[in-house]
């Protein structure tokens, strides 16, 4: 392993000290009819980590839900609040999905993306992320697509800046996992987005964003890394089942070229969200991020027949959550981000 023994030790003990603080910052800047606002510490980049204001290094571990149109009923503040308080998760990631997806479930194949449905995906959104603001969480507010859409892109992360500027709860993730797009056009859309995001909002928030081929290639922006702004991170995706040492490698080759890496989804069975999981392809993922302090979100809260999804569908949208409609995947991230 190329991290030293002192060295690893030493960010174990750090990431220890890393506590979410729980103060009420009235300063914070949300709607009016937003919750008041539990503060938390804005977030850095600095060097291929990520640091509080004193210069501590932030190593979280997080829930994403599900699509919001795919599981609009856990897009809810008293879903996240309870997720909080009942499962320790002081990290969430809102995926916004910008398409219109046709796959059976919930009895219909018509599910309306902010594309679509601008006004009902913002809806959605601004109740979770309220939640996590309301309970001193961050929130991921992730551009849930496969595909480059810059203008619709633009037009929902400036409603998302313009309530949310100066909160530093909020992160924002500019693009799911691109899959047919170059990194020169990648880099271009989030050079542009980020140039919105910041004319909005001056508290040089945490931005998150993703490279080629489903998150894997991050090799690419490694060579070419934005430049124009400093405190972006760029996504990595795994599924254990499927994901093995080849990505770790290459990751470990993007950070020791200073990339700044973040895990904003990952999963223990294959990518397809279906299969059986495979701990223990899991537990080298989870000891190899570990050990070099990365940040890790697990996909996802949702209800779907599949072995990913944490709850069956007659758990409740805002919980309580028994332990018989929590799924074995579902009790391993319950423990995990514990």
């Amino acid at each position: 392993m190329w991290i030293a023994g002192a060295v690893l030790l030493a960010i174990l003990v750090l990431e220890a000290v890393f506590v979410l603080s729980t103060g009420i910052d009235k300063s914070a800047t949300v709607a009016d009819d937003s919750p008041e606002t539990v503060a938390v510490e804005p977030l850095h980049v600095e060097g291929t980590r990520l640091v509080d204001s004193q210069g501590r290094p932030v190593v979280m571990r997080g829930i994403s839900i599900g699509w919001h149109n795919l599981w609009p009923r856990f897009y809810n503040s008293e879903a996240v609040v309870r997720l909080h308080d009942d499962w320790g998760c002081g990290l969430f990631r809102a995926a916004i999905g910008a398409d219109d997806l046709d796959e059976l479930l919930n009895g219909t194949t018509y599910h309306p993306g902010y594309i679509t449905d601008p006004q009902g995906a913002l809806q959605k959104l601004f109740a979770v992320v309220d939640g996590a603001v309301s309970c001193g969480a961050y929130i991921i507010v992730d551009w849930h697509s496969h595909v480059l859409h810059l203008e619709e892109a633009t037009e929902f992360f400036t409603a998302v800046a313009e309530r949310y500027k100066g909160v530093p709860n909020v992160i924002y993730e500019l693009f799911n996992e691109p899959v047919g797009d170059s990194w020169t056009d990648l880099k271009a859309y989030a050079e542009s987005l980020i140039a919105t995001i910041t004319s909005i909002d001056a508290s040089h928030p945490l931005i998150l964003m993703g490279c080629p081929r489903w998150d894997q290639a991050i090799g690419e922006p490694a060579a070419d890394p934005i430049t124009s702004y400093d405190n972006v991170m760029y996504t990595m995706h795994f599924y254990a089942g499927t994901h093995k040492e080849w990505l770790r490698e290459a990751t470990d080759s993007a950070m020791a070229a200073g990339l700044p890496v973040f895990i904003s989804e990952c999963a223990s069975m294959t990518a397809s969200g279906d299969g059986p999981l495979d701990l223990d392809s899991w537990k080298e993922w989870t000891d190899w991020a570990s050990a070099r302090g990365l940040n890790m979100v697990l996909w996802s809260f949702s209800d779907k027949d599949e072995s990913c999804s944490m709850l069956t569908p007659e758990a409740l949208s805002e919980g309580p959550w028994p332990e018989e409609v929590i799924k074995p995947w579902g009790r391993i991230a319950r423990d995990f981000v514990r």
